[in-house]
């Protein structure tokens, strides 16, 4: 899809333009991807996405294959092997994050019979389009401010408004591709 017209945002990387027309965007509702996502963009978060998608096979192995509960297993020893590894970003917080959220991600599932459904009775089940003709996409939402503060209520962290905003994006919930670019809704019309 060289010709296609897409959102600005992914340049021309050829890995972001990958990411953006096979994956953001596209309803998500695989449990074990929702939560990849949410590792992926709580490690993000003050760093662009290009540096975690260059990052992501290596995230991929240092965290069992993004296993909610092998990663809720983790401990010390799990972290300080993981702050030697170059394959993922080096930070103690973001990785104590990841094991912490994945303990919580599991008792969501408990509680809701599974994460995704929790996430998507946020927008009843189906995503929300948004119309707009400029390249301004907004950093947070009132839905982005609400999920992030249940989130925290029940446990994690590493999950601001702005984080959970990209997380919503990325995993299809917001369809933020822009009228013109060929993953728009309009486009298919």
């Amino acid at each position: 899809m060289s010709e296609a017209k897409r959102c600005p945002w992914c340049g021309d990387d050829p890995l972001y333009v990958a990411y953006h027309d096979e994956e953001w965007g596209r309803p998500e509702r695989d449990d074990r991807k929702l939560f990849e996502m949410l590792v992926l963009e709580g490690a993000q978060a003050g760093l662009s996405w290009i540096t975690i998608l260059r990052k992501r096979e290596g995230y991929r192995a240092a965290f069992h294959g993004f296993d909610p509960e092998k990663v809720a297993a983790m401990g010390d020893a799990d972290v300080a092997r993981l702050m030697g590894d170059p394959g993922i970003v080096r930070n103690r917080l973001k990785i104590h994050s990841a094991i912490r959220n994945a303990k919580v991600f599991l008792q969501m599932q408990r509680e809701h019979g599974n994460f995704a459904d929790w996430l998507w009775a946020h927008v009843d089940g189906q995503p929300i389009v948004r119309q707009r003709d400029d390249a301004r996409v907004p950093a947070s939402t009132e839905l982005s401010d609400r999920i992030s503060k249940e989130l925290k209520k029940a446990g994690m962290n590493f999950v601001g408004s702005t984080v959970i905003y990209a997380y919503l994006q990325a995993c299809g919930l917001v369809n933020d591709h822009l009228p013109g670019c060929y993953l728009h809704p309009a486009a298919a019309d």
